[in-house]
This record gives structure tokens, sequence and C-alpha cells, in this order.
């Protein structure tokens, strides 16, 4: 220390304010504390990054369904209503509260420490999500595989795998058109293939005896990590330049099926059946329900996906039309989707003879059974079976690129001085151990063990996430407050629309939503398989643990504080002294010098040193400080 003070007095300082850039030498200004965390490093990359994470397999396998099930072409007016009161004010209320703070799920909480438990149950979440979801792809690559041959292995019955009720699905038509065949007691050589053969899920006695591993899923699942950990080695500077095609290229596949689809004989059957309006299904609560929970989860909004995304923006990027953009290409994707899958389904409704819904079926059902079984009545099945797999496999690794780069950067935002420089190795760590705890998905039984994933990982947990994140926002830090920051940073404040969505609509809707989810309550089952009561009961408590996660994050928060219970209260829900823009020349009022390290009394004239001149951002930081010290001049 007394070297140092030494060196100073030897040496006059000009003041930082007053320097030149040419007075500083080889100083670079670009030199900050968040340079090693990483950014974008094209504008594109955070607008297709967030398009791949949104747009995925639920919008193939499970918005269509839920269309024609809740009134077909009257389900996009709740579908657009959710979309305007929960979709774009919690997707946009994410994104800002990423890019102001350029921090992860975890550290962001910084804007109220007596929270930090909801973002400890975001990573719980999106873990246990991470596991099963690349379980799925794992099966993609596996079908994808099986596509590369002149005939497709499940066209035909006659195989090992193939029981007496095998029955081949086709149609046998005379001059009037197709027979109608008698399906029932009977098997499609597609659904033995899954059943059977992928699954194997004979060889299983139930969920608390599955049976030993499958060596080729082992084999697809350890793949499925492999192309993940080398998508995400150096974190969105990798991620960010494989989303140019894989969210790009699901869209010219998407619409060389629908071409296809719509050219086929009976694909109207399919498309009338899949759009007809039947709009007395709007009287009914349930489809209301079911286009907020359509909305909720196809966004990924509370998974931490959409946070991590913008906390590697740069602090003035334009959140507000990326939201819009996002969100509504989102909603159009997954009807397009449905016109390619119900256009299909109409052409397999036309050959067997039978009605479309007893062809149509959402989820694993449609990807894995219905569409490879419609592939074989098709010319040259194997292309457009690859193709169809293919769309699948990139649609899934983008979403999966998220849930991974979430985790990692909101532990290394927690531990930066000992992650960040070894991001890559960490990165690798948890794809391994994320594979491990994933091979009881690889065993005869998998599929229990997925469908229990599935149903309680990211149902009311999840929302009780979002809530609590909304109201700690908009409640506990200020509506005004968090409005201002957007202001500083994108240069206006949000309006009246998002105000009232964050205060009332959107924690309304969510609230709704968990007490739906909760008296409709139905224990898990997968076909005519029930689940036992221990492993419903463990799914329950999957659900609670991260909900508990929450009031534990409030407990050490308070105990880190000093006083009496309600002055801890205080203490913890305040914003923690360094909570703000991660870069100081874009801090201004309430958060000038308040980064460890700081010198600038002013970052507005940081601004006018580094750029010449004074911009309109700048601009808004004057406006932003004279409204501050207006307030502070009214309470005083």
């Amino acid at each position: 220390m007394k070297k140092l003070q030494g060196a100073h007095q030897r040496k006059p300082i000009t003041p930082d304010l007053l320097m030149t850039p040419s007075d500083q030498g080889d100083v670079d200004l670009d030199v900050d504390f968040a340079a090693d965390r990483g950014n974008w490093t094209g504008k594109l990359d955070f607008l297709l990054s967030c398009i791949g994470y949104c747009v995925g397999l639920g919008n193939v396998w499970r918005f269509p369904y839920r269309a024609y099930t809740n009134g077909g072409g009257a389900f996009l007016v709740p579908y657009f209503l959710m979309l305007a009161i929960c979709g774009i004010p919690l997707f946009f209320l994410e994104l800002s509260l990423g890019q102001f703070s350029s921090l992860g799920p975890l550290a962001v909480w910084k804007i109220s420490p007596l929270f930090k438990g909801a973002g400890a149950a975001m990573l719980l979440i999106v873990g246990l999500v991470a596991i099963y979801y690349n379980m799925i792809i794992a099966y993609v690559l596996f079908y994808l595989f099986a596509s590369l041959t002149s005939n497709l292995p499940w066209e035909h019955c006659g195989n090992w795998w193939n029981t007496d009720l095998c029955l081949e699905h086709r149609g046998s038509k005379d001059g009037n058109g197709a027979l109608p065949l008698n399906l029932t007691g009977t098997v499609s050589p597609s659904e033995e293939y899954w059943s059977r053969y992928v699954l194997h899920i004979q060889g299983s006695q139930g969920i608390g005896n599955p049976g030993e591993i499958r060596w080729n899923l082992c084999l697809c699942l350890l793949l499925a990590w492999v192309i993940v950990f080398l998508c995400i080695l150096k974190g969105v500077k990798s991620s960010g330049k494989v989303v140019y095609f894989t969210a790009t290229f699901p869209y010219l596949i998407l619409l060389m099926l629908l071409v296809r689809g719509v050219t086929l004989p009976g694909a109207w059957k399919g498309i009338q059946f899949y759009l007809t309006p039947q709009f007395h299904h709007l009287l009914s609560s349930k489809v209301w329900i079911e286009a907020a929970l359509q909305i909720f989860y196809s966004l990924g909004v509370g998974f931490g996906g959409l946070l991590t995304f913008a906390s590697y923006n740069t602090f003035h990027q334009n959140i507000y039309r990326d939201t819009f953009i996002v969100t509504l290409g989102n909603a159009i994707t997954s009807i397009l989707a449905g016109f390619a899958i119900f256009s299909v389904l109409g052409y397999m409704s036309q050959e067997l003879g039978v009605p479309v819904d007893q062809v149509a079926k959402a989820g694993p059902g449609l990807a894995f059974v219905v569409y490879p079984q419609a592939m074989t009545m098709l010319p040259l099945s194997p292309f457009w079976s690859f193709l169809f797999f293919f769309m699948l496999l990139t649609l899934g690794l983008d979403s999966q690129f998220a849930f991974l780069e979430t985790i990692v950067t909101a532990v290394t935002d927690e531990f930066p001085y000992y992650l960040r420089p070894k991001k890559a190795v960490f990165s690798g760590l948890i794809c391994v151990a994320m594979y491990l705890m994933g091979l009881v998905l690889t065993t005869d039984g998998g599929m229990y063990w997925l469908v229990l994933l599935d149903d309680y990982s990211a149902s009311f947990g999840l929302m009780v996430v979002v809530i609590t994140t909304c109201l700690a926002v908009t409640r506990v830090y200020g509506i005004q407050r968090f409005c201002r920051d957007i202001h500083m940073m994108l240069g206006f404040k949000p309006g009246l629309y998002f105000r009232a969505c964050w205060l009332f609509l959107s924690p309304a809707t969510l609230l709704a939503l968990l007490v739906y989810s909760i008296v409709k309550y139905q224990p898990s089952e997968y076909g005519s398989y029930r689940f036992p009561a221990w492993a419903e009961l463990l799914g329950i408590l999957m659900g609670l643990l991260s909900c508990l996660m929450i009031p534990a994050g409030m407990l050490v928060a308070v105990l880190r504080e000093e006083g009496s219970l309600w002055e801890r209260l205080q203490q913890a829900s305040r914003p923690a002294m360094d909570w703000g823009p991660s870069l100081e020349e874009n801090r201004t009022g309430m958060y000038v010098a308040t980064l460890a390290g700081s010198q600038s009394p002013k970052p507005l004239m940081v601004h006018m040193r580094k750029y010449g001149g004074i911009t309109s951002f700048e601009n808004t930081a004057i406006e932003v400080d004279r409204e501050i010290a207006e307030e502070e001049e009214s309470m005083m």
C-alpha cells in the first residue's frame, strides 16, 4: 500500500474525466468488468437464439392438437388474447431484467436479494427439463438414422418385435375411393416399432422396475449431449452462430412439408377439421386455460433462457421490437405447423377410410407413431421421414442450447472469478452429469420416468416462480423504478398496456392457471399404465421442491441481515449496492459510482469522452437524472 502511495506522490495524475483518449496512451476504453463474460458477436445472434428457443417441439406436436380439440379456428381467439395478456408482457419483462443487469437467473436477484430463491427454483426446473428434453432429441436421432434406408423399418409387420395384433393400416381402394378398415383391436407397424423396438417397453414391469439399459438409445443420448456440448463450448459466441442454421432451416423443411401436405388427396379434410370454428367452445373455461397454457409453455417464460440470452446483449439493444418479432413469429409458426400436420393427417384419414380424429394424436405419439406411419404412405417415404425428423432435431436443439446456457451462465455469474476462465470445462462437466442422470431414461421403462418428469418438473412450480418474479419486480422493487430502468436502457418508458399487465392481468391469469391445475389434478399415466402412488408422490415433491426454494432463499437472505425481523426484511428486499447496468458508462442517477473500482462520478462524461458527443441515449440519461432529482426534492 505504501509503495502505491509513493508512486502516486512521484507522478501527478490527471483526473480521469479531464483526460482525452490520446492522453491515456495504450489504455483500451473497451476493457471493462463485463468484457470477459462474453457478448453476442452479431446483431441477429440474439434474435435467432430467441426464435430457436421459443419455436420448439411443442409448436409441432402440441399446438395443432390443442387447437382442434378446443374449437378449431375459434381457439385462435383466446390464444391471441392470452398472448397479449400473458405472453408478450412477461416475455418483455424477462428480457428487460436480463439486458439491464447483464446477469443470469441467480445473480439478477441483486434487484431484491430476498427473492433469490426464485432464481434457484428456475435452475432446478430447467435442469430437470434439460435431462428429459435431450432424451426426446435422442429418440429423434434414433428415427433419423432409421430413415437412412430404402424401406422404412416401421412400414411392414413381420419383424421380430411385431405381435399377432400388428396390421398394416393401408386402405384398399375401388372406384368409389377408400373402403373403411376395421382397425379395432389392431396395432399399426409404426406403433409397435415405437413401443416394442425403440422403447422395448415390454421389458419393463413398471416405473419401479425399469429393466435394462437400451444401448442403442444410450448411444443416441450420448451423441445428443456431445452435439449440445460442442455447440455451447464457447458460450453464446458458438451457440449464437449455430442458431443461424438451427433456427432458420426448420422453416425451410416446414415449408416443404406444408407444400407436400396440401397437395395430397384428402388434405382438405384434415385442414377443415383443424380450423373449422366451433364458437360454442369459447363458453368453456377449459379452452381459455388451454390457450394460456400453450402460450405460457411455448414462449419459455420462467425457465431463465430469455433472461440469459438478453444478458449477453448490448445495453441499448431494442428488445421491445424483438419481443413482438419473436412472440408473434412463434404464434404464426404454430399455426403453419398445424396446416402441415393436419394436411397429412387428412390424407391418412382418406387412405384409411376413418375419421380424422382417429388418427390425430398429441405429443410424442404424433411425432413417433402417427406421422411416421403417414410417411410410409408417400412416395419416397424415407426422404420425407428424414426431413421431418431433421426438422424436429433442429427445433429441439435450439431449446436445449438455451437450457444448458441458462445453467452455465447462472452458476458462472455467481462465481465469476473461479468459473469464467474455465467455462468450457464447467460446461462439459454439466453435460456429463446430466447424461449420467438421464441414463435411467434409456432403460426399457425409461418412458415412464420421462412422462413423470414431463408432468411435474415444470408444472405448478414454474407458475409459482413466474408469479413470484412478476410480483417481486413490480411490487417490491417498484413498477415506477422498473419502468425508469427500461427508460434509461431503451429511451422510452413502457406504456399503460405493459404496466397494467405486469401489475394485474398477468399475475391474475397465472394465478388462475395455478388454481386450475391444482383443482383439475389428474394422476400421470402412459397408455394403459397407471403410475403407483409412490411415483405420484415423487412427482408432486419434485414440483414442490422448486416452490420451497423461494421461502428457503428468503430465510437465508433475512439471516444475513442485522436488526429486527422487519428491518431484516426491509434490508433484504432492497436492491444490492451494485445493482444496475454492468458497464460504468451506462450508469446514471442512483446507479452512479456503485460499481467496485468505479472512478467516474458521472458515467455520462465517459460517454462523451468515448464517443465524442452526446447521443440520444445520453439525453435519456440526463432526463432520467432530472426525474430522480425532482423525486428526491419532493420527498424532502
